[in-house]
């Protein structure tokens, strides 16, 4: 059929081209399973042609859901970040759900609070704030209503919330080099507005505090490999006068620049230095040496997170208290030995 341009086309106009009933011009626009193949193509094709679209808001009144998650992200190029927003994608399209998704530039209160102003108004059933930062509970102003779930353990008791147990992995990170023989660890952070990255920093400096071991000082990336690759020319040049011989990395993707730092500099891993990363995405076990770094499940994060929301979007539950944590595990693999003599 070839496209038609009518004004604000009604179902009955559908339904007379297609030469169905309204009812099931209804049940072809909300996704139902009772219609035969060949009288669905039809309807679809009459739709087109006539350029009809379903009227959300009101299929809403009568069902009470709009059938679309708003979910809230920041910098997506962050594979933490991307890979949770695929799972939350996954878990609400096997439940029928589309997601409306904004990416903020920072992570604001007032950047949040917008973000989630404006998808309040694209008729969404609830939302899914995958990385907070910088927002806190009481500054960040949400649309009143709005089921709401927050990858930020910080919104606890305002909001559920669903994270990975980042104080255990780091400890498991450090403790793993300390039971290697390192007599210390060195950290190449996060940036200083992350939550996560705090999170690992403080712990890490407590752990080699608990242990009676010296505590160097950080050096800080902004989670990419090229800021691992740089901080990594730096621990290069410092590791033979300072004896580094093992780095916590906050995440793989700056571990992979560092291990590319130090073997341009002449140093080998783990021969000369090991180091463990965070995150065991993809591509670690393809590094060389395959990385040994601190597992997060990201897909049963975003189930989870998705779960919370529509427990509370179908059954109404008040779930402002619940807080998961999601275990993290550590992955060993070659780029982690026992020191040097």
């Amino acid at each position: 059929m070839s496209r038609v341009s009518r004004p604000n086309p009604s179902i009955a106009d559908v339904a007379r081209l297609a030469g169905v009933s309204a009812q099931t011009v209804s049940r072809v626009s909300t996704g139902a399973d009772n219609v035969r193949p060949a009288t669905r193509d039809r309807v679809l094709a009459a739709m087109d042609e006539l350029g009809y679209s379903p009227n959300h808001a009101a299929r809403a009144l009568r069902s009470g859901s709009f059938g679309t998650i708003g979910m809230i992200a920041h910098r997506l190029a962050r594979t933490g970040e991307s890979r949770t927003v695929e799972a939350v994608v996954e878990a609400a399209r096997a439940e029928g759900y589309t997601v409306s998704l904004v990416d903020v530039s920072s992570p604001s209160s007032d950047e949040v609070t917008e973000a989630a102003a404006r998808l309040s108004h694209q008729s969404i059933d609830g939302l899914v704030i995958i990385r907070a930062e910088t927002a806190t509970p009481t500054n960040l102003a949400l649309p009143p209503r709005v089921p709401v779930v927050v990858s930020d353990s910080r919104f606890a008791g305002h909001h559920p919330a669903v994270g990975a147990d980042q104080v255990t992995g780091t400890h498991l990170a450090v403790q793993h080099l300390l039971d290697l023989g390192h007599r210390t660890v060195h950290h190449l952070a996060g940036p200083v507005s992350s939550a996560p990255a705090e999170i690992r920093v403080e712990t890490w400096r407590e752990h080699l505090i608990g242990s009676g071991r010296a505590v160097p000082e950080p050096l800080r990336g902004d989670w990419s490999a090229r800021s691992g690759y740089q901080q990594g020319q730096r621990i290069a040049a410092a590791a033979r006068r300072d004896r580094i011989t093992a780095v916590f990395t906050a995440n793989d993707e700056m571990a992979a620049g560092l291990i590319r730092a130090l073997s341009e500099a002449g140093l080998r891993v783990p021969q000369d230095v090991s180091v463990v990363g965070f995150d065991d995405i993809p591509l670690a076990e393809f590094l060389w040496p395959p990385l040994t770094t601190v597992q997060q499940d990201f897909q049963l994060i975003g189930h989870q997170l998705m779960d919370l929301l529509l427990r509370q979007i179908r059954h109404h539950e008040q779930l402002s208290d619940q807080r998961i944590v999601v275990p993290t595990r550590l992955v060993e693999r070659g780029s982690t030995a026992a020191p040097r003599e």
